[in-house]
């Protein structure tokens, strides 16, 4: 079993900066995908970023973005406390969502019912 547990939402402004954090706990061994998804309410849910880690010896693999995000958030590991950080920079009203961590075993995929783990969720607003 893993278990995740996010924080760091809230409500900013356009153009403004948030960064989540998801703890993940468990069997959390290698070869492993572990990132974000957001939903809002009545809407299909969202691939936004995952980052993978291999093995000790290839480390963390690559980093994958929906298009909607790249250039403005960045997926980041501190895998010593098996903490996943999501910076969201230059925040948009279309980004308001519940967002949420999630994991799974080997590589990354952008379906979201390949992901066997998902956290509780946290609300990010984003309004002037």
């Amino acid at each position: 079993q893993v278990q995740l547990v996010e924080s760091g939402g809230g409500l900013v402004q356009p153009g403004d900066s948030l960064t989540l954090s998801c703890r993940a706990s468990g069997r959390t061994f290698s070869n492993r995908t572990i990132g974000w998804f957001r939903q809002v309410p009545g809407e299909e849910r969202e691939f936004v970023a995952t980052i993978t880690w291999a093995d000790e010896t290839i480390g963390f693999g690559p980093t994958y973005y929906a298009d909607s995000v790249k250039g403005r958030f960045t997926i980041s590991n501190d895998r010593a406390n098996n903490i996943v950080y999501l910076r969201m920079n230059s925040l948009k009203p279309e980004d308001t969502a519940i967002y949420y961590c999630v994991f799974k075993y080997g590589f990354y995929s952008a379906n979201g019912g390949s992901y066997n783990y998902w956290g509780q969720g946290t609300q990010v607003t984003i309004s002037s």
